[in-house]
């Protein structure tokens, strides 16, 4: 950039009769800059603008009859520049060139900026130390993780203080209820304390709509949980996502990080899901909270008190086992142990998992569905029944819940092929077999007996996984008479 002391020194150099080059080169320009520089105003004096044109207007045979009206019907402003040229070039072919489009967006650019529509304003906001947390749920599927090589498709719980920029995250499947009160109470019980008050948008798993106004509240049950806390619960209006900013452009700057980060590493799979979120704690720990220490411990002296203890983090549920050994939760099935068909049990579901409790003990967790998937049968609880009733395999309404991993569904199609309708009486006697000598020892059998295409069956598969043991006789062999000796010696004495 030149300074105003270099075009000082380039004039007085003309002055003294320096050539143009030789005065440029004295105040360190080059030729070109130096003839730019050596008359007119200097860099910090204000440049009268300029009013011609230095070739023709391209569009001013379509300004008025095309353009202009194409603008005025656009009330939101939404309406691109590139969209019009498309448009004129459409109406009227052959004469507009692509390098007239940088003209046409300047015209509009300027006109809008005297004759366009309002546009939104962004009010900027004072952050009062202590005051406010914000919340929200984000999608980490752009990030591209993998877990023990396979897609890890999850959100991420993001709290945020609006002072100090504290963040905390915990990893989360879906928008629940149980999730959404885990990661806030996680998230207080981290920071030590509770801010005045919580900013949200309007999650299904905290408000529901009002019929009357068809507006939206907080429920009973999430309002309790911020009764328990006296914390304050703030929403946005539905649409409106900028108005939940903090939180949304903590999520912006976290997922920037997180893939900054992730190509540094090289690599975007883990091990496991806990070493992926002490890789996202270490970023946060990194960019977020380095070199505010001090602003946060500040703003933790000006939280409330947390109480006495936390909330459940599960919605408690109860139902009865059905004769066919599965319960209903969320209008999904799960499977549960037979012996408690009848039953009434006690369903405590949490954000990841079900706990089923029969009279106040535990009896089996099980993970829980996400996304799309309707039904888990664990075959373990009804192999029993099903080994001795085979042919309700064939047309078992959960029938596909019961290949437990892609080499199950591959023996079962290969005994399709090799057996008949035999297959589905040898492959449940195949799942039985696995549900007492241990799944892993035979699909690794089977896995063997398909890489070699060779035919098997239930006989074969058992001759694998457990060996026949060779039983040895037990000989008895009764203890010699040692009278007789002694005879013999008292006789030789004698």
């Amino acid at each position: 950039m030149v300074t105003e002391e270099q075009v000082r020194l380039l004039r007085r150099k003309r002055m003294d009769g320096l050539t143009l080059v030789a005065a440029a080169a004295a105040s360190g320009m080059s030729e070109r800059t130096g003839r730019k520089w050596q008359r007119g105003p200097l860099p910090a004096q204000p440049r009268e603008p300029r009013s011609w044109r230095t070739r023709p207007d391209p569009f001013a045979a379509v300004w008025e009859s095309d353009i202009v009206p194409l603008l005025e019907a656009d009330t939101d402003g939404g309406l691109e520049t590139k969209t019009i040229f498309d448009e004129l070039c459409r109406r009227r072919p052959g004469i507009f060139e692509l390098g007239q489009l940088r003209t046409l967006q300047r015209r509009v650019r300027d006109w809008r900026a005297v004759q366009g529509p309002e546009q939104e304003v962004i009010f900027p906001q004072t952050h009062v130390v202590g005051r406010m947390g914000a919340l929200d749920f984000t999608d980490c599927r752009e990030l591209c993780i993998t877990v023990g090589g396979l897609p890890f498709g999850h959100l991420l719980f993001h709290f945020v203080l609006a002072w100090s920029g504290w963040h905390w995250v915990q990893v989360a499947y879906s928008e629940t209820f149980e999730a959404l009160v885990s990661g806030l109470q996680g998230a207080l019980w981290a920071l030590g304390g509770v801010p005045t008050m919580v900013r949200m948008d309007n999650m299904s798993a905290a408000t529901h709509e009002l019929k009357r106004d068809h507006g939206r509240s907080f429920t009973k049950r999430f309002q309790a949980v911020l009764d328990h806390y006296d914390l304050r619960g703030s929403r946005i209006e539905p649409g409106e996502s900028h108005q939940n900013g903090v939180a949304e452009k903590g999520h912006d700057l976290l997922k920037s990080a997180l893939d900054q980060a992730l190509r540094i590493r090289g690599s975007r799979e883990f091990g496991s899901i806990e070493a992926w979120l002490r890789f996202v704690d270490t970023v946060i720990e990194e960019r977020f909270h380095r070199g505010r220490a001090a602003r946060v411990e500040e703003e933790r002296r000006s939280l409330r008190k947390l109480p006495s203890s936390r909330v459940p983090e599960y919605t408690r549920l109860t139902t009865q086992v059905r004769r066919w050994s599965t319960i209903e939760v969320g209008k999904r099935s799960y499977s549960v142990p037979s012996r408690l068909i009848g039953h009434e049990v006690e369903i405590r579901q949490y954000s990841e998992r079900l706990e089923v409790r029969y009279k106040g003990r535990l009896v089996e967790t099980l993970p829980r569905l996400r996304g799309t998937a309707g039904n888990r049968i664990d075959y373990r609880h009804v192999i029993r029944s099903l080994a001795r009733k085979p042919g309700a395999f064939a047309c078992y309404r959960y029938r596909e819940e019961l290949f437990p991993s892609l080499v199950f569904r591959q023996a079962y199609d290969a005994l399709r092929v090799g057996r008949g309708d035999r297959a589905d009486v040898e492959y449940v006697r195949i799942l039985d077999l696995a549900a007492h000598s241990g799944e892993a020892m035979v699909e690794a059998a089977l896995d063997g007996l398909l890489t070699r295409a060779e035919a098997f069956d239930y006989a074969t598969l058992k001759t694998l996984v457990q060996p026949q043991t060779v039983c040895v006789p037990f000989v008895h062999i009764e203890a010699p008479d040692l009278s007789q000796y002694d005879l013999l010696i008292a006789g030789d004495d004698a």
